[in-house]
C-alpha cells in the first residue's frame, strides 16, 4: 500500500552532495517554503509528500518542481474537517487513493482524498499520534509517544492492538521511551525509533518484548550508539536498518545482526552545505534507492532551551514552531509546549530559518 523502503544492494553507497527537492527558500508559508517539516513520503513518481507542521498542512512536491502544492489542510490551525493542527507524518494509501495523516495537535488520524480533496475524515481519535505506516493488509500502525506504545488498527477497528511497548515508559525490552516513528516489514515486524533510549527496537509480530537492532549502547556518537534518534526509521528488503540519528547529524545504517552501524550520510559534519546535514528528521527511499530526509536548522534563540527531562520550553504563540528536545511535545492553543513530570517553565522564542528536504542520490 505504501513505500518508504527500497530494494538495495548490501554495499550501496550514496553521493554525499545532496540536492534540495522541496523548500529551501527560507522559513515561511508560501508554496515554495516550508516551516518545520517532519515526516515525508515519496511515491512511485518521486513526488514528495511533506508534513509541513507549523504551516498546518501537507505539501506535495513533484519531481523537479520549484514550488509545492497544498494537498491537505492549509486553512490555519484548527480541528475542523478542512484543517490540521501541527501534522507530524503522512503516508499514501494507493488502494484508496488517499493520504493518511498524523494530525498530532488534534490527537487524531485523518484520511484525506488525494487529488482535489478539500476536507478529511477522522478515522482514529484520542491518540497522541506522531508517526504512522501501513502494512500490506491495510492495517495502520501508529506511534503514541505519550503512552510510549505502537498500536495496530485493522480495517474499521477503533481501539487497536498494542504491538510494541505499552508497558509504561522505560528502557526494558518490553518498554519504549518517547517513540516517534515506525516501520513495518512484510512479516509484520515493527521497527520503532525509541528516542529517549537511543535505539531502534524491533518487535516481531506477537512478541512480548523487542530486540535492539540499532544503538542501545547509551547516548553517544560512536558507531554502536545513537543520540536521540528522533526521526524516521526505514528497513530495506535485506533487513538493513536506516535511521535518522538526529543529534549526531547523520544517517546511519545497521546491517542485520551487526554489532555496530556505518555512517552513510553526514561524514562532513553539521551544517547547511550540500555535503552536510543538520538535525535529520523524516526518512524515506524512492524506488531507485535515492534517500530523502527532512531537516530544520535553528538560530536566533531568545532565552534558554535546556535539553533534559526537568524543563519545559514554550515557544511564543506567534512562532508556532515545534521545539525538538528529548521530552514529549504537547500543544497548548497555538503554542507548542514541552512536558516533563517535574518541570520549570522557560520562555523561549524559536525561529526556524531554513526548512528543506534533501535528496541524496544512491550509487550502486
Amino acid at each position: 500500500l505504501c513505500l518508504r523502503s527500497a530494494n538495495l544492494n548490501a554495499n550501496a553507497k550514496w553521493v554525499q552532495n545532496g540536492t534540495t527537492v522541496a523548500g529551501g527558500s527560507g522559513e515561511g508559508s508560501r508554496i515554495d517554503q516550508l516551516h518545520y517539516p517532519w515526516g515525508l513520503f515519496v511515491d512511485d513518481n518521486q513526488t514528495v509528500l511533506i508534513a509541513d507542521s507549523s504551516n498546518h498542512r501537507i505539501m506535495e512536491w513533484k519531481c523537479g518542481a520549484i514550488t509545492g502544492r497544498v494537498v491537505a489542510g492549509g486553512n490555519g490551525a484548527g480541528n475542523c474537517a478542512n484543517q490540521l493542527n501541527c501534522p507530524t507524518d503522512v503516508i499514501v494509501d494507493k488502494e484508496r487513493h488517499c493520504l493518511i495523516i498524523c494530525d498530532h495537535g488534534n490527537k487524531r488520524v485523518v484520511r484525506w482524498p488525494r487529488g482535489n480533496g478539500t476536507s478529511g475524515e477522522t478515522i482514529i481519535s484520542n491518540i497522541w499520534c506522531w508517526g504512522l505506516t501501513v502494512d500490506d493488509d491495510g492495517s495502520i500502525y501508529i506511534v503514541d509517544h505519550i503512552k510510549h506504545e505502537v498500536r495496530r488498527y485493522r480495517m474499521e477497528e477503533s481501539q487497536g492492538t498494542v504491538v510494541a511497548g505499552g508497558n509504561g515508559q522505560g528502557n526494558h525490552l518490553n518498554q519504549l521511551s518517547n517513540p516517534r516513528y515506525v516501520f513495518v516489514d512484510r512479516d509484520h515486524s515493527v521497527y520503532v525509533s525509541d528516542t529517549n533510549n537511543h535505539r531502534v527496537i524491533k518487535w516481531v509480530e506477537g512478541a512480548k518484548e523487542g530486540i535492539v537492532v540499532a544503538g542501545g549502547q547509551g547516548q553517544g556518537n560512536g558507531l554502536t550508539q545513537l543520540s536521540d534518534p528522533y526521526g524516521g526509521v526505514v528497513v530495506d528488503q535485506l533487513g538493513t536498518v536506516y535511521v535518522a540519528d538526529y543529534n549526531n547529524n547523520r544517517i546511519m545504517r545497521w546491517h542485520q545482526g551487526a554489532a555496530q552501524g556505518s555512517l552513510i550520510v553526514g561524514e562532513h559534519g553539521q551544517g547547511k552545505q550540500p555535503k552536510q546535514i543538520y538535525l535529520p528528521i523524516g526518512l524515506s527511499f524512492d524506488r531507485q534507492g535515492n534517500l530523502y530526509s527532512s531537516f530544520a536548522c535553528f538560530s536566533d534563540i531568545d532565552g534558554v532551551i535546556t535539553k533534559g527531562p526537568n524543563f519545559i520550553a514554550a515557544a511564543k504563540p506567534a512562532i508556532q514552531a515545534l521545539i525538538q528536545l528529548i521530552v514529549p511535545v504537547i500543544f497548548v492553543s497555538n503554542t507548542c509546549m514541552l512536558e516533563s513530570d517535574k518541570a520549570k517553565q522557560l520562555s523561549a522564542a524559536l525561529r526556524v530559518t531554513v526548512s528543506f528536504f534533501f535528496l541524496i542520490h544512491s550509487i550502486f
